[in-house]
């Protein structure tokens, strides 16, 4: 929920621009200002740039010497460096079989026969480092290229970035979101699998006053031991397609096998590991997070990374993860990061329609069918178009509505005469559901 809160802020301060979203709770310390962070392999569902913590600031990567210090850039609090103020947000939404979404710190309600409608607003503070500031200690210290991150930044060949500009929080505030479904399978499917199923779910979270909701970073340019702003670094280029399928399905589908390829590999009792690890996760947004942690100290750990939990249903994939070669363990965590970064970007409730498809085995059928709808190049576009109506036929009715309903939830219409009407902003979280169907179906079927 910290994620649809904060992503919620970014849009309304900067709409279509560089403001990053900070995704989980337990990382926003290391988003403050001069802290160093990466980017995130590029992926398709990912419409703007993703990065990922790191424990280190500009200062511990630097050689001492000079007179001037990181401390003086920071804010001084009068004004110089800072801009509070506050958004609004209003939600209004039919509650009859349909979603109620709110966010809420207890400012307005208003109810009516068949709709709910709340806003809430939060004070906040931007805050900047001065970029020539910055630009004018590159010349009194340099970059320690002895440094054990820098050296491993090197050899994985990863680009660094540094923040300076963060929005914050200027008070503790919280939010409640409120669900309600009148039949729906997902509160059938909470109560299965997360043991709180209820027509009507509330959901809260308390976000503390100095939280660190988004924030913009510039890229570090180093060569030998010197360092430069990069404003205008290279673009990445998206895997070209080879001419054979129609619009992104064909990108999509090279950009899986390139990160996923090594779970081929996996014995029968390996992949099992793997699956258990994913469906607890789906399930666990705290195990989530572990994960997601585990395999980015995997990733940036220079020799071995000591790999444990307390967590049972984390604690054999970790083990087995433990002794590969290195190259082993980095291409198998690069590929269980990208699992979860297409994860990510579902709903929660579409996690638990995506293990009940799984114990219903209907995953393959799934596949193909948002496979069909991917053909279509939804990418930027909006409108009908048709299908083959046999993917929509399930030997049960409770199947075909449960998949109808994941689906829908990607910003699609499904009509069971295979017109389906789609929305602008689908087209990525129909990518992150292909992808996390595919990786489904393969753990399962392989061995």
């Amino acid at each position: 929920m910290f994620k649809k809160v904060t992503q919620s802020i970014a849009n309304q301060v900067e709409p279509g621009r560089d403001l990053i979203a900070v995704h989980s709770l337990m990382d926003h310390e290391r988003f403050r200002l001069l802290c160093l962070v990466v980017k995130k392999k590029k992926a398709i569902f990912h419409l703007s740039p993703s990065y990922r913590q790191t424990c280190y600031k500009l200062d511990d990567v630097l050689l001492p010497g000079g007179a001037k210090s990181t401390e003086s850039f920071f804010p001084r609090g009068d004004g110089q460096g800072t801009w509070q103020f506050t958004i609004k947000k209003r939600f209004s939404d039919n509650v009859d079989g349909s979603l109620s979404f709110s966010v809420d710190p207890a400012s307005s309600e208003v109810k009516g026969g068949a709709s709910l409608s709340k806003e809430w607003s939060v004070k906040l503070e931007k805050k900047d480092i001065e970029v020539p500031k910055l630009q004018a200690l590159q010349t009194e210290r340099k970059i320690n290229m002895n440094h054990s991150f820098i050296q491993q930044l090197q050899k994985t060949d990863q680009k660094l970035y540094i923040v300076y500009e963060t929005i914050e929080t200027l008070e503790e505030t919280s939010f409640e979101e409120s669900t309600k479904r009148d039949g729906s399978f997902t509160f059938q499917l909470s109560a299965k699998f997360c043991a709180k199923g209820n027509r009507m779910r509330n959901v809260g979270i308390t976000i503390p006053k100095g939280c660190i909701v988004a924030f913009k970073a510039i890229q570090l340019d180093l060569k030998d031991r010197q360092w430069d702003l990069d404003y205008f670094p290279k673009h990445e280029s998206r895997i070209l397609s080879d001419g054979y399928s129609q619009g992104q399905l064909n990108t999509l589908k090279v950009e899986v096998k390139k990160n996923c390829q090594i779970l081929f590999n996996l014995s029968s009792d390996l992949s099992a590991i793997f699956l258990k690890a994913i469906k607890a996760v789906m399930i666990d947004r705290n195990l989530f997070e572990e994960l997601t942690q585990k395999m980015e100290a995997a990733l940036d750990e220079t020799d071995t990374c000591e790999l444990k939990t307390e967590s049972p249903d984390l604690k054999d994939l970790l083990s087995n993860l433990q002794y590969p070669l290195r190259c082993h363990l980095l291409k198998l965590a690069e590929a269980i990061t990208y699992i979860l970064d297409a994860l990510d970007v579902l709903m929660e409730d579409q996690l638990l329609l995506l293990l009940e498809s799984l114990e219903e085995k209907i995953v393959p059928q799934q596949l193909k069918l948002v496979e069909k709808i991917l053909e279509q190049d939804i990418e930027g576009r909006r409108g009908c178009f048709s299908t083959n109506a046999s993917l929509f036929s399930f030997s049960q009715e409770k199947k075909e509505k449960l998949t109808i309903e994941m689906v829908e939830m990607s910003g699609m219409k499904l009509q069971k005469n295979g017109f389906e009407v789609y929305t602008e902003k689908a087209f990525p979280v129909v990518a992150a559901l292909y992808v996390s169907l595919y990786v489904l179906n393969l753990l399962t079927n392989s061995g």
